[in-house]
């Protein structure tokens, strides 16, 4: 019976911990990408959260500071409430 519950324990702390880096490693993906892409903005931090929430959707970020929205149409589509585009 112990030795089941410490291969359990064992197995849950493994898969736990595989977690971890990815969310990580995400996170830090945007703030790289979107400190690129709002390098050269007006109103940095507007640029830098809005860029962060497109990211975090769609899971990539155009490159350069304008333009190049093709790369990433998720990004590219999306609209605030006033029908313009979301993403920087």
């Amino acid at each position: 019976m112990k030795l089941v519950f410490f291969t359990l324990l064992l197995l849950a702390l493994v898969l736990n911990s595989s977690f971890i880096p990815t969310t990580m490693a995400g996170s830090s993906f945007c703030d790289s990408k979107c400190g690129v892409r709002c390098s050269k903005a007006g109103v940095q931090d507007r640029c830098l959260k809005y860029c962060k929430i497109c990211c975090q959707e769609c899971n990539c970020v155009p490159s350069g500071t304008y333009g190049n929205k093709h790369e990433c149409p998720c990004y590219r589509d999306k609209k605030n409430s006033k029908g313009k585009p979301k993403c920087p």
